[in-house]
């Protein structure tokens, strides 16, 4: 099976630094990322487009936080631009919202979903996306969704949740299982410790494996073991996943796409002599990276 992968630049965000580095404290993580008078750190909000050739497939790995919010509400989560961004980076990629054939959404949090809706418009309620794609979920994550704790009810949009359940085009996977629909040359790891029943996606390549770690590894900084969001439930356990998945894909010559580095968009895994792992190779972009 021949793949062609493409970074997809979704809407940007800036985010408090200290809430993104959890308990590392500032004068380490600033190293990483400069903070601006607010404290707020750049980060983006990118998909990863696999296109397959033979049988031809689109698929859309998550879809960045989008333009659904009102602009009160912009500017309240730190999004940067007006229009959907992700729409419009596809259509230049030579790809429409209508040609996806799956949206793979790791989890449903409005930073990594929320471009599955239309963009913001006064007096007018917001429409499924990409609409002849299945819309692929875990199970747990979606028994997240729809009963969410209060420590991460507002990471939730009960509308995007109510539209997903109603498309007819969504396909829940059940936990411990892989996806059929994704098929062979595609392997789940499910995560808990950013959210309950978190989907990562791992791509088989000949050079070897890359992995869309979402917000178990946010960026090219959270690749050190020790540092977690706070916006993590279980940042203890979180922790644990990384360095079973760092030390398989070192072992492997794996690479990571990060859905939140304003900078890097792949990177390459490696471990020095004293454990400590790193991001190695990386690129800015990427556009139809071929195995």
């Amino acid at each position: 099976m021949q793949r062609l992968l493409s970074s997809i630049e979704g809407n940007s965000q800036k985010l408090d630094g200290g809430a993104m580095f959890g308990n590392a404290p500032r004068a380490l993580w600033e190293r990483w990322i400069e903070p601006d008078q607010l404290n707020r750190i750049p980060l983006a909000c990118r998909a990863l487009l696999v296109q397959e050739l033979d049988p031809k497939r689109n698929i859309l790995i998550e879809t960045g936080v989008g333009a659904f919010f009102s602009p009160d509400l912009k500017q309240r989560f730190g999004i940067q631009e007006q229009e959907h961004c992700l729409i419009n980076n596809l259509a230049a990629a030579g790809v429409s919202h209508q040609d996806i054939d799956i949206v793979f959404l790791t989890h449903l949090h409005f930073d990594h979903a929320g471009g599955l809706l239309s963009a913001w418009q006064e007096g007018k309620s917001p429409e499924l996306l990409f609409p002849n794609a299945r819309y692929l979920v875990g199970e747990v994550q979606w028994q997240r969704a729809n009963d969410p704790h209060a420590r991460d009810r507002a990471s939730y949009v009960p509308e995007m949740i109510q539209l997903l359940a109603s498309s007819g085009r969504l396909e829940i996977i059940p936990k411990g299982e892989q996806s059929q629909t994704l098929g062979e040359g595609w392997s789940l790891y499910e995560s808990g410790g950013h959210t309950p029943g978190q989907l990562l996606p791992i791509i088989d390549m000949p050079d070897g494996p890359v992995m869309f770690p979402a917000d178990m590894i946010p960026g090219a900084p959270w690749v050190h073991l020790p540092i977690t969001m706070g916006y993590d439930r279980f940042p203890e356990g979180l922790i644990d996943e990384k360095r079973t998945v760092l030390e398989e894909l070192t072992a492997k010559a794996g690479r990571l796409v990060f859905t939140h580095d304003p900078s890097i968009a792949i990177g390459q895994v490696s471990q020095d002599e004293k454990g400590r792992f790193s991001v190695t190779a990386t690129q800015a972009r990427f556009v139809k990276l071929a195995n």
